[in-house]
């Protein structure tokens, strides 16, 4: 008997033994098995020639050792294998490799262990530094304990980052040696715990991270219940209630400075920042949709003293009681409140800031700040982004609107004229995500090939838009290698940061635009097009220099409403030419 024959005899005995011993309950989510077998058997004891005979704990062993990227495709191949790889079983098993905290918790949902085994298997926090020579993005440090990545913040010196479970995490900085033997300064290369149970935290607002000295965490902690000549107040035996309190840490070292403790009636799921210093304002939305406002003092929050602070319901919630808030968004002189029905209201506490939003001070009240102003769009508003003199909106519908100061084209509609009401950016469509600085704007957007791109518009000085330096009134794509999965983007005057999750409980929030709100008619739209031509030929016959025109040219691209990969055609041959051109100009070396 030849080997061969040996060697398949005895795999065919273990699998008989495997099936045999193996337990009769079927995992959680297991598929059905398949009552009909395999027409192409052996001769020789019926030797089976597909996966499907295969037991199924048998077969859920093996793929839970398959990467995720690789389990998923599996899936995508027949009906049998998205069943067995959509089951729970296979993703508890995973979520045990991947993350041994896990083993007795999951993330909630429909889909618990698959959901916790993705968004561990996504999370990532990637960056690249705009200094220096190299410019490559580079990964930071996973917490292992992390339970996926929910938000962070880059603060001066460190980066901040919080989970699903409410962990929040510190990421330091620190001298490492690397791998030719020298000393280098490395970012968010270590970490460690800062607390637990937190719902959200804040810093200022400011785009400088030199003023982000203070991390504002939102928090829920045990609280002694008060008692009353030895007795508590429900007469019982004295114990603990879980209160909602604000923690202030010191982002240098993460020491915790200062503490506030609120009733345990108020239940708050957001906190957001305003103002200066020494009269900070901390915003605080409640679960209800209302939102709260205290002040306290920065400077003296080091000093170790106790007092008390008022805590008042803001104008916004008075004025419009019935109104429900779901998001805050916060600037140093200005506020945005976003509500469930879509509407966005303002609070400006600034005359320069309400000129440049609004482009007139004909409504400003300096008496009355707080006085909340409803901005007027045509359809309702799923997120929005807040700089210090634009702003950003995105609509159901997935269309982008800008408002502000465009001095420096931070508006992308591609010119530098100020818009006092939201103007729409038309080449731009279905934003993953929006973020606005102080004179530039990201916009994280798909790509044709199922990646991912970013895009900026606005003053590239500091290299803060990567591979334009001279920046762009219009939305353009930048040098930079977007990761699959990113979800979130912030800038900062050093870095560029990109949070990387995926949750499959996230549902498309964007739908399709009603033929009855398109807008213009073809015949209007092809008009407007052909006087921006008109207009951008004209700029380029006033153009003196080959260089000049290049970058009009470039421009004029952007703002075309063509396909990213389109764009990226044009921008390169464009760089070649220019290249060819100035080689041909240059003397010949001696």
């Amino acid at each position: 008997m030849s080997d061969r024959r040996i060697a398949r005899k005895l795999r065919r005995r273990k699998l008989q033994r495997f099936s045999h011993i193996s337990s009769t309950e079927e995992p959680l989510g297991q598929p059905k098995k398949k009552q009909r077998r395999s027409s192409a058997e052996t001769k020789d004891g019926g030797d089976p020639t597909s996966i499907q005979i295969f037991p199924p704990e048998l077969l859920y062993y093996i793929i839970s050792f398959l990467p995720v990227k690789d389990v998923v495709s599996l899936g995508q191949t027949c009906r049998y294998f998205y069943e067995v790889c959509d089951s729970e079983g296979i993703w508890q098993r995973i979520c045990r490799r991947l993350s041994p905290r896990l083993r007795n918790e999951n993330s909630g949902g429909s889909r618990p262990w698959k959901r916790s085994a993705i968004l561990n298997y996504t999370k990532g926090l990637y960056f690249q530094m705009f200094s220096g020579r190299r410019h490559f993005v580079s990964k930071t440090v996973a917490p292992l304990l992390s339970h996926g990545y929910r938000k962070f913040l880059p603060t001066k010196d460190h980066v901040f980052i919080l989970d699903y479970n409410g962990t929040l995490f510190f990421l330091k900085n620190a001298l490492v040696s690397s791998t030719m033997g020298h000393v280098q300064w490395r970012r968010a290369c270590r970490y460690v715990v800062l607390c637990r149970s937190a719902k959200d935290f804040a810093t200022d607002p400011r785009s400088d991270t030199v003023y982000r000295k203070y991390l504002y965490v939102l928090a829920t902690r045990e609280q002694p219940v008060a008692t009353v000549m030895g007795r508590s107040e429900a007469g019982t035996a004295a114990g603990s209630r879980l209160c909602d309190c604000v923690e202030v840490y010191l982002q240098s070292s993460g020491q915790r400075v200062f503490k506030m403790t609120f009733h345990f009636s108020m239940k708050f799921k957001q906190i957001v920042l305003v103002g200066q210093e020494t009269e900070r304002t901390l915003l605080l939305l409640t679960e209800e949709g209302k939102i709260y406002s205290l002040v306290v003092n920065e400077t003296q929050l080091d000093q170790p003293r106790s007092y008390t602070v008022q805590l008042a319901l803001r104008k916004v919630s008075k004025c419009l009681p019935h109104v429900s808030i779901r998001h805050m968004h916060s600037n140093q002189s200005s506020a945005l409140y976003l509500t469930d029905e879509g509407a966005v209201y303002f609070e400006v506490h600034s005359p320069g800031v309400y000129r440049d939003l609004f482009g007139t001070l004909h409504a400003f009240d300096p008496l009355d700040q707080q006085m909340p102003l409803a901005l007027s769009l045509p359809a309702k508003v799923l997120t929005c982004a807040l700089g210090y003199n634009h702003l950003g909106l995105v609509d159901e519908f997935g269309r982008m609107f800008m408002q502000g100061n465009n001095r420096y084209g931070q508006l992308g509609t591609g010119d530098k004229i100020d818009r006092g009401e939201p103007a729409q950016v038309h080449y731009l469509k279905c934003p993953i995500d929006l973020w606005c600085g102080l004179n530039h704007t990201l916009v994280l957007s798909h790509s044709g090939d199922l990646g991912k791109d970013l895009m900026g518009c606005g003053c590239g000085a500091g290299g803060r838009l990567p591979g334009w330096p001279k920046g762009n009134a219009s939305f353009v794509r930048l040098h930079i290698k977007v990761p699959p999965c990113v979800r979130r983007i912030c800038s900062t005057r050093e870095c560029l940061y990109m949070l990387s999750t995926h949750d499959i409980e996230e549902v498309p929030a964007y739908r399709e635009l009603p033929a009855s709100k398109a807008g213009l008619l073809p015949s209007d739209t092809e008009a407007m097009a052909a006087r921006a031509c008109e207009e951008y030929l004209s700029q380029l016959h006033r153009c003196r220099t080959l260089e000049g025109r290049m970058a009009k040219m470039k421009e004029a691209v952007g703002s075309m409403p063509l396909m990213t990969f389109q764009k990226d055609f044009f921008w390169e041959a464009l760089d070649m030419i220019q290249r060819a051109a100035e080689l041909r100009g240059s003397p010949p070396s001696s």
